[in-house]
Parts: C-alpha cells; structure tokens; sequence
C-alpha cells in the first residue's frame, strides 16, 4: 500500500542497457499515477540474456532501492520483463464439446488447454498464452464465448515460450534481492500495453520496441497478439557502432546518442558540429555531426531490414493498416521516422511514448520507459481481469496453473487505452 493507502503495483524492467523500476499507486477511478522511479545501468546483461549475475543483482536492487525511497513504499514484489533471442512464439489452435450447450469459464480453459496441448522441448518454459478468438459451432470472430449457446467451442491463440535457463536466472536475481516475481511478462507485451491505443490494435499495428540489446516486435490484429518476434540488433550496436567510428568511451557514445544522434545523413546540416570525448586523456576532438549520422544510419537500415524479412514470414503484412509504432530509447533518433517510411513502403508510422498514466507523468513520458510503465499496467488489467473472471464463474478459488493464469489476463480484448 502507498502512503495514501492505495493498492500499489511495481514493474521491473531488467534490459542490457538500463534496469529500471517504476512504482504506481491505483486510484479509487482505475487510473494508475506513478509515484516511484529507479533507473541503473544494467552491466551484467547482454542481448537481454544474464551474464553476470552479481552485477545484475546488484543493478536491481540499486534500481529498486531508489525507486522504494522515491515512493515511499516497501517494495517485496513485481512484474518482471523479459527479453532475449531465447524467445520463441507460434499459433496454435483447440476445440472441445461443450459440457452443457451454454458455454462457461470452464469450456473456454479446457478449449484453450487443447490449443496450448503440444509437446514443449523440457528447456523451454510457456511464458504466454495469449487468445486472438474463438469459434462456437463455425461462427468466428468472437472475443468472448461465455454464455452463448454452442456445442463446439474452438480456440486460436497465440503461445510465447523461452528458455528456462534464462528465465531461471532472472527469477535468481530478484530472489536475491528479495522480489517476489508476480509474474513475467515479454518486453513486447507490456510495451504494447504503455504505447498503443485501442484504434491501433483494432485495426492491426506492428509494435516495434527498440531495446538495449534486441529490438521485440509485436503484430497486433483485432485486438489480439497474432505474432512475435525478438530481432538480435539494439541501441547498443548503435553505440558500439559510435565506440569504433569515433574512437570515444561506450559511456560517452551513448551520450552521444542519445543528445546528437541522426540516423539519417541527407536529415543533419552539415555546418552542425559536435565535441568527442577521447580516450587516453586525448583532447576532444571536434567532428561534422553527419559524421554520427554516416555511422547510424547502415545499422538502422539493417534493423528495418530484418523486421521487413520477419514481417514477411509472418504472413500478416498486410493487415496492419494502422501502421508501425516505434518505441524504446533508441527510437528518438532523428530521422527514424522518416527512414522507417522508406523501408516500409510510406506505411504510417509514430513514436510511441507511454500514455494511459499519471502521477510522475513528465518523468515516465518517454519512449525509454515504454516496457516499465507497460508492466504496471499488465498488471492492472491482470488483477481487473481476475476479478472480473472471479464474477463470471461466481468463485473465490481459481485454478493456479500457468495456463488458466495467462487465460485470466488476456481474456477479452479491452485495454486501457
């Protein structure tokens, strides 16, 4: 509980570049204000994989302790994001007869049971069970079955797993610092909680969260998760790519690019001129800032590249009329917008902050704190939903499997926006 006796709900980001923390209290009208906020480099992870577990630890629990001290409140659990190329996603599909004619909560879970009934290799753990829709007797197209009459029930969904190794590590690193994991959630899901409105995911949108290590895409169709997707390129090749070009600190390339970075040549004047930190106690050397942008702008090109090819494969290109929503710190680089509408045929596309909050409005309101501020609100709408499926079947006890659990907290097709 916050100082105002309001339910609290904590999100923790755990990314290559940055872990950060974000604390909200819930308002008696549903809305959730951000009160907290903790943010430390993160130096122990790499693509969105652990590689150095002491490091990582001691990141979160910096992130943490800021963002306990900035609200206020004792912080003991979390929503946890994950990320990495150990993600892996496809659609399934389920059918059963229904019990009794009407269909109930319990026709859908065994409907969505059968779907998510497959042979999972034993290294790889579920870590979403997302619905797109259902059929009931041949009628498709329906977000929610309970009540209607049928006597066959189908479900498509959409199933996200990832490696146990990995996702062991990161619950380590919160037991360690005393964090009780909620539940974890990929960075994509909760992305597309913060930065998409609900026009967006009706008429079908392509989310792409530009991370540290991966950049995480999400196709959203109707309202449902339709595919996914982790690309191995970030804002840290970006600086990695400025490390060599400039010959500067990674600390200070991310500076660099984070205050002049352009990744379109023909986008910077060319009389724009920057100072370089040097290395060995060199004098700063002072450089055209399309020199920046020359370096930028082939590995952004090589990012849309590859979301262009996975975006193929997907089969779904061409029903995202809504366009592209880029996010993630590394999508404020001038002139992404107008590079992505080369390579994706002058498809609509924005940067999406985060919306749908209050509280620290002005602080979190950036594209950098896309995945945080979505966990909070997963996490919203996954005690709403709970409680509203708690109505629905008129019980106070619940299933606790993994599966029932992602049941509850994508049911229906309702958001915040």
């Amino acid at each position: 509980m916050s100082k105002n006796q309001q339910p609290v709900i904590v999100g923790l980001d755990i990314g290559t570049s940055n872990i950060t923390c974000v604390v909200a209290e819930s308002s008696p009208d549903g809305k959730l204000d951000v009160i907290g906020l903790g943010c430390h480099p993160s130096t122990g992870m790499r693509q969105g994989a652990i590689i150095n577990i002491e490091e990582t630890i001691q990141a979160i629990t910096h992130a943490v302790q800021e963002a306990s001290m900035m609200s206020g409140v004792d912080i003991h659990s979390a929503y946890v994001g994950i990320t990495g190329n150990h993600i892996q996603s496809f659609n399934q599909h389920g059918f059963v007869k229904t019990r009794n004619g009407e269909i109930t909560i319990e026709d859908v879970n065994r409907a969505i049971e059968s779907a998510s009934a497959q042979n999972i290799s034993a290294d790889r753990k579920i870590l979403h069970i997302l619905p797109q829709e259902y059929i009931v007797d041949d009628q498709d197209g329906i977000k929610d079955p309970i009540g209607m009459n049928g006597v066959r029930l189908e479900a498509n969904i959409h199933m996200i797993t990832g490696a146990i190794s990995s996702t062991q590590n990161i619950i380590k690193c919160c037991h360690r610092c005393n964090l009780e994991i909620v539940d974890t959630v990929v960075n994509q899901i909760a992305s597309a909680e913060a930065v998409l409105t609900q026009d967006e995911r009706d008429m079908g949108v392509l989310l792409l969260d530009i991370g540290g290590g991966t950049t995480d895409m999400a196709i959203i169709i109707d309202g449902a998760v339709f595919h996914t997707a982790v690309i191995p390129v970030g804002g840290d090749h970006l600086s990695n790519d400025l490390v060599i070009g400039l010959r500067t600190s990674k600390k200070e390339a991310d500076k660099l690019k984070m205050k002049h970075g352009a990744c379109m040549v023909n986008k910077v004047p060319p009389n724009d001129v920057i100072e370089v930190p040097c290395v060995g106690g060199r004098e700063p050397q002072s450089i055209q800032r399309q020199v920046m942008a020359q370096i930028l702008e082939p590995r952004v090109q090589e990012l849309f590249e590859m979301v262009r090819e996975e975006l193929e494969r997907s089969g779904f290109r061409d029903r995202i009329a809504a366009g592209i929503v880029l996010t993630g710190g590394s999508s404020l680089l001038e002139g992404i917008v107008e590079l992505a509408e080369d390579n994706f045929d002058n498809m609509p596309i924005r940067v999406g902050p985060p919306i749908g909050i209050g509280g620290l409005q002005d602080v979190v309101s950036n594209p950098e704190f896309a995945t945080s501020t979505g966990l909070i609100l997963y996490g919203q709408r996954y005690k709403h939903q709970r409680n509203n499926n708690k109505r629905a079947s008129g019980k106070e006890t619940q299933k606790k499997d993994s599966t029932v659990k992602r049941i509850l907290q994508w049911f229906g097709s309702d958001s915040h926006a």
